[in-house]
C-alpha cells in the first residue's frame, strides 16, 4: 500500500518569538517493510540554519534555528511512502522465556538489536504492579505472540481512551495508576510490563491510517500522529508490532516515523522557544492511500 502523508502543525503566539531551535523527526522510516519514496519539509519563517542528520536509532532529525521574530510559525511534512508489512496471526512464536533468554544472549548493538530495549527508562519505568499486570497474560511457556497479543487487548479493554487526562510528559506508572490516557500512554504501559518480564519492547512513533463511519466523507485533517509497541519476539521472528489503543498486530495501515525506547526518544517536534507569552498549537495530518484499501475491523 502506498501513502500520501501530510501533516501540519502550526504555532500561534501571543507575543513575537525572537528565537527558536526545532528538532523534526517527522521523515519517515525506511525498513524492510516500509520505503519512503518522497519526503520533504517546510517551516515558515524559513529558518537561518537548518540541518539534518541520523539519529540513535536510525531516525532522520532536522534542526532548524529560527531567529526572526514571528507570531506565527509553522511546519509542513509532505511524504509518499510504501509500506508492506506482512500480516501476522495473534497466535505462534516460541516459549516467551525462550525469546527472554534470547534476548540476554544478543551480543549485536546495531540499530535493531534487542539490546536497547530491555531496560527501563524515565518515561517506563519498571514496577511492579505494571510487571504484575502484563505478567497475568504470560502464563509459564505460552507462545511470546499470542501472550503479547492478549496484554494489547487486555490494555484496550481495561483502560480508557481520554485525551483529557495525560500529556506527553505523563510517565506509565501515572497513567496506568489512573487507568486512562491516550496512545502513547498505552504503549508506554504495555513497554513496562514487557520489560519487566526480560522481554525487548521499543516505542514506535507513526501514523495511522483511519476510516470514516460508512456513508461519511473522509474529514481532511481527521487523522493524528499514534503509537505503539514493537516487540523483539526472538531470532527466527524479529521485531513485531502491538497496537494496544486499538487491539491490533501492526499490519499496512500503520506507517513509522520513528522507533525509540519512549516518547521522548521519539518526539515529532520538539526544541526550545524564547519569548513571553502564551501559546497555541494546532496540528493537521492526513494519511491518503494512493490505491484501493480494504477496511480491516479495530
Amino acid at each position: 500500500m502506498i501513502y500520501q502523508l501530510r501533516h501540519l502543525t502550526t504555532y500561534l503566539y501571543e507575543k513575537p518569538v525572537g528565537f527558536a531551535r526545532c528538532v523534526l523527526r517527522l521523515t519517515p522510516a525506511t525498513g524492510h517493510d516500509q520505503t519512503v519514496l518522497e519526503s520533504q519539509i517546510d517551516i515558515e519563517p524559513c529558518p537561518t540554519q537548518r540541518r539534518s542528520h541520523i539519529g540513535q536509532f536510525g531516525e532522520q532529525v532536522i534542526t532548524a534555528v529560527l531567529q526572526t521574530p514571528h507570531e506565527e510559525l509553522k511546519i509542513l511534512a509532505r511524504s509518499r511512502v510504501e509500506v508492506n508489512r506482512p500480516v501476522r496471526s495473534a497466535v505462534g512464536g516460541a516459549p516467551w522465556e525462550v525469546v527472554r533468554e534470547e534476548a540476554f544472549a544478543v551480543a549485536s548493538l546495531d540499530l535493531r538489536s534487542p539490546a536497547h530495549f530491555l531496560y527501563p527508562t524515565a518515561m517506563t519505568a519498571i514496577h511492579p504492579s505494571i510487571t504484575a499486570y502484563a505478567a497475568a497474560s504470560f502464563m509459564p511457556g505460552r507462545p511470546v505472540i499470542e501472550a503479547a497479543f492478549e496484554l494489547a487487548a487486555r490494555i484496550k479493554a481495561e483502560f480508557k481512551y481520554d485525551t483529557g487526562a495525560t500529556d506527553v510528559r505523563t510517565l506509565a506508572l501515572d497513567a496506568f495508576n489512573a487507568r486512562r490516557g491516550v496512545c502513547q500512554d498505552f504503549a508506554q504501559i504495555m513497554i513496562g510490563g514487557l520489560r519487566g518480564l526480560g522481554l525487548p519492547a521499543a516505542y514506535v512513533s507513526g501514523y495511522l491510517r483511519t476510516y470514516p463511519a460508512p456513508g461519511r466523507p473522509r474529514l481532511e485533517g481527521a487523522d493524528a500522529t499514534h503509537a505503539w509497541v514493537n516487540l523483539w519476539c526472538g531470532d527466527e521472528i524479529g521485531w513485531v508490532g502491538f497496537d494496544p489503543t486499538n487491539a491490533l498486530i501492526v499490519a499496512d495501515e500503520h506507517i513509522v516515523l520513528a522507533v525509540g525506547r519512549d516518547y521522548s526518544d521519539v518526539a515529532p517536534i520538539g526544541g526550545i522557544v524564547l519569548g513571553s507569552g502564551e501559546q497555541t498549537i494546532k496540528v493537521g495530518v492526513d494519511v491518503v492511500p494512493m490505491e484501493p484499501v480494504q477496511a480491516r475491523g479495530a
